[in-house]
Parts: C-alpha cells; sequence; structure tokens
C-alpha cells in the first residue's frame, strides 16, 4: 500500500531538483517539445491567460469562481504557491490531489526524459509544472482553463496556450533584471500572451505600459478592453469582512451590490478585471460569442453568489484575533505599497507590528520603505529558503529605514511571529493593535502552516 504523503514528498523532491523557476532561458521549445510529444493538451481546452506584476493570482481565483458560479468546470494554474506544491494545480476550485498530482507528474514523466535527452537543457521545474497542469486539464477534462504566467509572458513556459482572453492585471517594476527597468519594457514582455484575435482584459497601467499593451493588441488584431474605459469600479464601500461594490462591464451595464470579501482598493479593481474577463469570454460587450451565449450582463445573482465566495490565502488574510493577525504575501515595492494602502483603508489598526522576510534578491530597501509609515514597529526574521535575505542584512537596512529603537531582530520565524504577538499584546488594546506578516510568499505559507495548521482556503 502506498503513502500519498510519502509519494508526494518524492516526486517534489524531483521537481525542485531541476532548475528554479527563478531561473530563466528565453525559450519555449522544451515545453513545446514536451506539448507535441504529449498530443498538444493545452489545444484541448479554452484559455484564460493571466499576466502581470501584482494580482494575477487574486485576479486567477475571482475569473475562476465566476466561471464555477456558471456551471463550467474550471482548471487553474497558478504560482507560487502557499502553503503545498498541488495548489499551483486546481481542478475545480481545490487543489489537485496528492495522489493525482503525483500520478500526473508520473504519467507525463517519460516524455520529459525524452525532452531533457534532446534539448540542450533539461526541463525546468516549472516547466514540467506547466506540462502536469495543462495534462491534467485535458485528462479531467476542463471546460475552460485558468493559467497564470509564471515570469513575464513571451518566454514564459504557459505561452504555448493560446488564450482566447489574454488579461494584464497592473504592471510595475520587478524582476528587472530578466524583464526590464521600466513598465514599459516589462509590458513588452507581458504583451506576448496576447495572441491574435484575443480578447485583451487590461487593468489600468502605468502611461508607457499601456502604449505597449495597445501596440501588441493593435499588431495581433486583439480586441481591448481598458479598465476604466470599457469597465471599472463605479462604487467601492467597506463592509464587514470585506467591501460592497459597483462594477461597470462591458456592455456598460452595472453589477450592484456585489460582496467581495477582500480587503483593499486593489481587490476590487482586481474583481472588476475579472468580471470584465469571464463577459469577454462568453462574448458580453465584444460583438463576438464565445463559449456561451449571453447578451446585456451576466446573471447578477449568479455573479453576486460568486464574488462572495471567494478567497485568496495569504492575500491580506486575517488568520487569528486578540491581537489581530494579518497574512500579505507583498514581495515587491509595488505590491508593498499597495498592502499598506490597504491596511490604512481598511482596517483602523492603531499599532501595526510588521514581522518581515524578504528574498535577497528583490528589492527589499523598496520593501521596507513602502510598509515604514504604517508599522509601528517591525521584527526581521529569516524564512527557510536559501535565496531569503540573511536576517543580520535585513535588520541593517530595517534600522537605516526605521530607526533602531523601533526594530527587533529574531532569526527563526516561529520566534519572529511570538515577538510581534508579544509587541503587540504590550500595547493593551487588542482591538487595535495587530500584526502583519509579509515579505515574500514563502514567508507567509510558512507563516499560515504555523498558524492554522495548514487549512488551505478554497474558492
Amino acid at each position: 500500500m502506498t503513502d500519498p504523503a510519502a509519494d508526494l514528498r518524492s516526486v517534489e523532491a524531483e521537481l525542485v531538483a531541476r532548475w528554479p523557476e527563478t531561473k530563466m532561458e528565453p525559450s519555449t521549445d522544451r515545453i513545446a517539445a514536451l506539448m507535441d510529444v504529449l498530443g498538444e493538451p493545452q489545444r484541448s481546452y479554452p484559455v484564460i491567460h493571466v499576466t502581470g506584476t501584482n494580482g494575477k493570482t487574486s485576479t486567477a481565483r475571482m475569473i475562476e469562481a465566476l466561471l464555477r458560479a456558471f456551471s463550467l468546470r474550471t482548471g487553474r494554474y497558478t504560482s507560487p504557491h502557499v502553503e503545498s506544491m498541488t495548489e499551483r494545480i486546481g481542478l475545480d476550485g481545490a487543489p489537485i490531489s496528492a495522489e493525482g498530482f503525483v500520478e500526473t507528474y508520473r504519467d507525463i514523466l517519460p516524455y520529459v526524459q525524452l525532452v531533457d535527452a534532446a534539448q540542450p537543457h533539461p526541463m525546468s521545474f516549472f516547466e514540467v509544472l506547466t506540462g502536469m497542469a495543462y495534462a491534467a486539464f485535458a485528462d479531467a477534462p476542463v471546460d475552460v482553463a485558468v493559467v497564470e504566467v509564471g515570469l513575464g509572458g513571451t518566454w514564459d513556459a504557459t505561452n504555448v496556450a493560446d488564450g482566447a482572453v489574454a488579461v494584464v492585471t497592473p504592471i510595475a517594476v520587478d524582476h528587472a533584471d530578466k524583464l526590464g527597468n521600466t513598465p514599459g519594457e516589462i509590458a513588452g514582455e507581458k504583451a506576448g500572451i496576447i495572441k491574435p484575435g484575443a480578447l485583451a482584459v487590461l487593468a489600468q497601467q502605468p502611461l508607457e505600459a499601456a502604449e505597449t499593451l495597445l501596440r501588441r493588441s493593435v499588431e495581433v488584431g486583439a480586441t481591448v478592453a481598458r479598465e476604466g474605459m470599457e469597465f471599472g469600479v463605479v462604487r467601492r464601500d467597506l463592509a464587514v469582512g470585506g467591501q460592497m461594490l459597483t462594477l461597470r462591464g462591458l456592455s456598460g451595464g452595472e453589477y450592484e451590490e456585489i460582496f467581495l470579501p477582500l480587503h483593499g482598493a486593489h481587490q476590487a479593481h482586481n474583481a472588476a478585471v475579472a468580471l470584465a474577463a469571464v463577459e469577454a469570454f462568453f462574448g458580453v460587450g465584444t460583438g463576438q460569442r464565445v463559449g456561451l451565449d449571453y447578451t446585456g450582463k451576466l446573471d447578477i445573482d449568479i455573479v453576486r453568489e460568486a464574488f462572495a465566495g471567494v478567497t485568496s490565502p495569504g492575500r491580506l488574510e486575517i488568520v487569528r484575533r486578540s491581537p489581530t493577525v494579518v497574512l500579505d504575501a507583498a514581495h515587491n515595492p509595488a505590491g508593498a505599497r499597495t498592502a499598506a494602502e490597504a491596511i490604512s483603508d481598511s482596517f483602523d489598526f492603531t499599532h501595526l507590528v510588521g514581522v518581515v522576510s524578504a528574498m535577497a534578491d528583490k528589492d527589499v530597501r523598496g520593501i521596507l520603505e513602502a510598509f515604514e509609515p504604517v508599522f509601528a514597529e517591525i521584527v526581521v526574521t529569516q524564512n527557510s529558503l536559501p535565496r531569503a535575505m540573511p536576517v543580520d542584512e535585513l535588520a541593517a537596512l530595517a534600522v537605516e529605514i526605521f530607526g533602531d529603537d523601533r526594530v527587533e531582530v529574531v532569526p527563526r520565524l516561529d520566534d519572529a511571529i511570538d515577538a510581534g504577538v508579544r509587541l503587540a499584546e504590550e500595547e493593551g488594546d487588542l482591538g487595535g493593535a495587530a500584526v502583519l506578516i509579509t515579505g515574500s510568499v514563502v514567508t507567509v505559507g510558512e507563516a499560515r502552516v504555523l498558524l492554522t495548521g495548514g487549512r488551505q482556503g478554497r474558492g
């Protein structure tokens, strides 16, 4: 009798032994070769392809929730994972089972080995996972797959699929060494997912990024829907446990009284993008028919039900009360600024303690500077990955930005969380004191396991 957990650990170890997903070689040759020997599974269902710098995973989860509410069987591929590698491949709103993950890996492994032998470089961790996702979706089979880009767009392994709808969430500078130093340069890479005849749904963008995306859309004959022009957020009000929205769809019709159980103005904009993407998929307001035939607006009751059930683990997620402990996976300055704004906007914290560990290859100074206005104190620590910035280096940066009296150094993450909670409790006002754990997806994932015992959100 096999042990699914042991089998999963063995497969994860084999995957991790490959090129890491942080190593990018600008070629889709290997993944294209794998798709060829597998029979092009990525072409057996329509794809909604999602790229951008921040908000991709939350937007993908909202898109999937809407599609499932309209009775479609979905696949969802997102990265990185928060707790378990199985989260990356979702079927019908839930992570693939450990048994399914292992079976899919073993099914495609002989073909991966064929590609490894024929190519100058063996397939990477992310390429093999992408192949697994596309194969699992075809095997299910799914009605539609929501696929999040891993890095960039043009050369990303996911780009062997041609998205019927291409979604671009807000672009900012991240992975500058791989994608470019300006939003315009980065947009040039991400624009690669916009294919001939596609429907391009664009979130609000910096001007140079918008120009690049529009230029690509014109070049390939894609239909464009822009947030703030063809769709957007009409109204946003804070509500208990989230926010109440009025969204304008592609046909110009409004969707009122949409409750979204996520915090922050950025999530309202993600919701508008997700709704527009699903409308585009169904052909609403586009003059085309893609998938199902809806006219005017999508059914408002179904839309409300879908958004009300959305979850996004590790994105301003409250995991404890008294004092409140919040997790947010902000890992670049733009994400940190967004999280800081959302904390100020959506919560009434009077004393916020940050617990931070970030990756050394990120703009860590920019992350800390974004959080400085909202953190009363900061506990710097180190997650388990070798890529994490050493705690002493992080502490030196934090002292420069926060001052020595606001910085506490605790090397182990579990002890750092305890220290953050202690500092919050010392305030005495547990209603107004809180802890925000942030800095990287890995930090948040490890904290989530420590604080929740590994309960995964569904949605």
